[in-house]
């Protein structure tokens, strides 16, 4: 059973693909590779044994778009991820992130609707929610304004969808997760942004191993314990299983609704700072760390209630902060070790 995966060179599109694949689904990966590279679906084929077809486009390209489609009818599902990602840079380059997230989204959705492909998951997340009134987060809190563009794309991807799946051509799960680290255990893949990280864990992974010279907390005046912004870690693996559990709950038709939504996280809120302490208890390292102005975009703190995913899906998030940490340290070390690093 053949399922694309858009953007399954990334960092968790491509933990995803290896799920699939020890399922014994056929993937075939399209990126543009702006945030990763080629040399992933190679990885990938030493963890699963299968290498992965990948084809390298822009799907903001509709003409290119169309053709894959044309040449893939037989698709039976699509996990969508490609999208820029990052909240401080979309509030510096807001028109980068409506064209990209939004156009991407809707030349894939255009090529379902011509050939008759009716299953989509999409690779939500919990910057819709804003910043909440309550926590944990749960899927019926209100979306309010979003706090960044990247949040507002994602926002707007899921009205698109529901307006989509209103017309009965086609069928979706949005999954809505919190913040992904950690890495496969092979240390074969894991998160590697191109240029200056904009997530904490991979600037906290290579500070340590001496790339960056120190680690910047953005603000210590929130209204947390440690004064630094909470969130719930996911392990990208148990993020990756769940997108697995998505898909074959469509194609076997264990749908309730047509367009249904899920938090993806553990239910645990995790200061900046406690991540750096889990991080410095694991490795045995102390890292430099120096305390920063607040960063435009971001929120106080968020963490997801996952009871509706746990009980509906019987999926659950398994890995705790420190194992999440340690696996992300291990990728780190076993990057610096190859040759071509």
């Amino acid at each position: 059973m053949k399922i694309l995966v858009t953007g399954g060179t990334g960092y968790i599109g491509s933990h995803t693909v290896v799920e699939l694949q020890n399922k014994g689904f056929e993937v075939i990966v399209v990126d543009a590779l702006f945030n990763s590279g080629a040399d992933v679906s190679g990885k990938i084929g030493k963890i699963t044994g299968t290498k992965p077809t990948l084809e390298i486009f822009d799907l903001c390209d509709r003409e290119k778009t169309a053709d894959f489609f044309k040449r893939h009818h037989d698709v039976k599902g699509i996990i969508h991820f490609a999208a820029h990602k990052a909240v401080g840079e979309s509030v510096e380059a807001p028109l980068k992130y409506y064209r990209n997230n939004l156009g991407s989204l809707i030349n894939v959705m255009q090529g379902m609707m011509d050939n008759n492909i009716r299953n989509i998951v999409f690779s939500s997340s919990c910057t819709v929610y804003g910043q909440a009134d309550e926590m944990p987060v749960s899927e019926s809190a209100p979306i309010k304004k979003a706090e960044s563009p990247y949040g507002n794309t994602k926002q707007i991807s899921e009205e698109i969808i529901s307006d989509t799946v209103n017309t009965g051509k086609l069928k979706s799960i949005a999954l809505r997760y919190f913040n992904p680290i950690g890495a496969h255990e092979t240390g074969l893949i894991g998160e590697l942004p191109i240029g200056v990280p904009s997530n904490l864990v991979p600037f906290i992974t290579q500070t340590a191993i001496g790339l960056r010279e120190q680690i910047r907390v953005f603000g210590s005046d929130y209204n947390t314990p440690d004064g630094t912004a909470i969130r719930d870690y996911i392990h990208v693996v148990d993020l990756a299983k769940a997108h697995v559990v998505a898909i074959d709950r469509m194609i076997n038709k264990k749908m309730k609704n047509d367009f249904e939504v899920f938090n993806l996280g553990t239910g645990n809120g995790y200061s900046v700072l406690d991540v750096i302490n889990s991080f410095e208890k694991v490795s045995g390292l102390k890292l430099n760390c120096k305390i920063v102005g607040r960063r435009a975009g971001d929120i106080e703190k968020v963490w997801a209630n996952p009871d509706f995913s746990n009980k509906e899906l019987g999926w659950k998030a398994e890995r705790n902060l420190d194992e999440m940490v340690a696996s992300a340290w291990k990728w780190e070390q076993e990057l610096r070790k190859r040759p071509e690093k």
